[in-house]
């Protein structure tokens, strides 16, 4: 083709390769430097705001620092910053709790939102796939408020528009390790915002000692240890039932005997009977004393002890009926608590001819489990196998090791 053109016109040719893709640039629009510098300073103001805002004290004592060197000198200026360094100092060594739950905490949330998640908020979005580096421009998740407390870190992320929960779960291992921390939580606060709980600590890494014995009887929701985030944990059994699942050495006996031990107040004042199955001989064989009557071993006793547990219920229902929806424990119509170590030894690890003695036991087991609030009778059973029983199971805390 190029041989047909007359004289230098094959010169005026942008690009003699056919197939060259057409290369589009956008307009460039060059903005007035005033409204510049009016938007650069309008954001300076804001954050100067928002700083206000959330740190108040930390705000106020610089400016008075500075306000007393100007006006007065930098001797004064520099006592008063001594003084301020010795009551916080003085402060913390007096009273720990609240002094870390004021200042300490705080200064440490801002630290750590400056040193460890602003410094390395673009890197890992980028490299997790949370955030999109498109034609030289960043589309990252708002890095919001970082919260410390005793255990872990709270940082709190607005989504970019069309991510769902699961993009943020499927990657919470390559947060953690993006961020230095152990392992990393995800959890819905609001529509479009997350909250991230990045653990600094174990509470639970170490055995705990046995709780007192409360002052008062209560079966309201009894404290039996402690949580993963350090503060008491409280189980609900009056009105409810209670499976603990777990394999061998998890800590079953330890949950089963801080319930019990919480409730001997009650038990003293009348206000609860415990009633023990122990088909595995082991767990619950310690507390006969305790039990006394009402410890069930063998197939025919469980059976036994089971259709009494669901007689009382039943009678105690009907008088109930029509006129309360919960039960109040008095020394007439105590609480009832029936403790199974373990359930499965009741029906999947039984012999035909066992299983015979234990029908009863099963259908005892039945209605026993569907009694309503003002029913008295609760059920508290462990199992090594908690997918052959699908009850909701707690998160993961310890009680008092056993």
């Amino acid at each position: 083709m190029f041989k047909r053109l007359p004289g230098d016109e094959a010169r005026n040719l942008v690009s003699t390769t056919p197939d060259t893709a057409v290369v589009f640039r956008p307009a460039v629009v060059k903005t007035p430097a005033v409204i510049t510098i009016v938007i650069f300073a309008c954001r300076m103001l804001a954050g100067l705001v928002r700083t206000i805002w959330r740190h108040p004290i930390a705000s106020i004592i610089p400016v008075a620092l500075g306000a007393a060197w100007y006006f007065y000198g930098w001797p004064l200026a520099a006592s008063l910053l001594g003084t301020v360094v010795l009551v916080l100092v003085s402060w913390a060594f007096i009273d720990r709790v609240s002094f870390a739950r004021l200042i300490g905490y705080r200064l440490l949330a801002w630290w750590r939102l400056v040193w460890i998640y602003r410094r390395h908020w673009q890197p890992v979005m980028i490299v997790t796939g949370l955030g999109r580096h498109i034609r030289g421009r960043d589309y990252l998740p708002t890095l919001g408020k970082v919260t410390c407390t005793s255990w872990a870190d709270l940082v709190t992320v607005r989504m970019l528009k069309g991510q769902a929960v699961k993009d943020w779960a499927d990657r919470t291992d390559h947060l953690a390790q993006g961020f230095g921390a152990k392992s990393c939580r995800v959890a819905l606060s609001r529509a479009g915002r997350l909250t991230l709980t990045f653990p600094r600590s174990d509470p639970l890494a170490s055995p705990l000692p046995a709780l007192a014995i409360p002052e008062e009887p209560t079966v309201g929701p009894v404290e039996i240890g402690k949580a993963e985030n350090g503060r008491p944990w409280r189980l609900k059994l009056h009105g409810t039932h209670v499976l603990v699942a777990g394999a061998t050495g998890a800590g079953k006996g330890s949950i089963i005997w801080s319930v019990i031990r919480a409730l001997l107040t009650a038990v003293s004042a009348g206000l609860v009977e415990l009633w023990a199955l122990d088909p595995k001989l082991m767990e619950l064989s310690y507390g006969r004393a305790l039990f006394g009557t009402r410890y069930a071993a063998t197939p025919e006793e469980c059976a036994d002890l089971l259709d009494e547990a669901v007689c009382v219920m039943q009678k105690r229902a009907t008088r109930f009926a029509g006129l309360q929806r919960s039960h109040t424990p008095t020394v007439d119509d105590p609480f009832v608590l029936v403790v199974v170590d373990e359930v499965a030894f009741l029906t999947a690890y039984q012999s035909d001819r066992q299983l015979t003695h234990l029908r009863r036991a099963g259908h005892a087991d039945h209605p026993g489990a569907r009694g309503g609030r003002r029913c008295p009778g609760r059920l508290a059973g462990s199992a090594q196998r908690g997918h052959e029983h699908p009850q909701p199971v707690p998160r993961q805390d310890r009680p008092p090791a056993g």
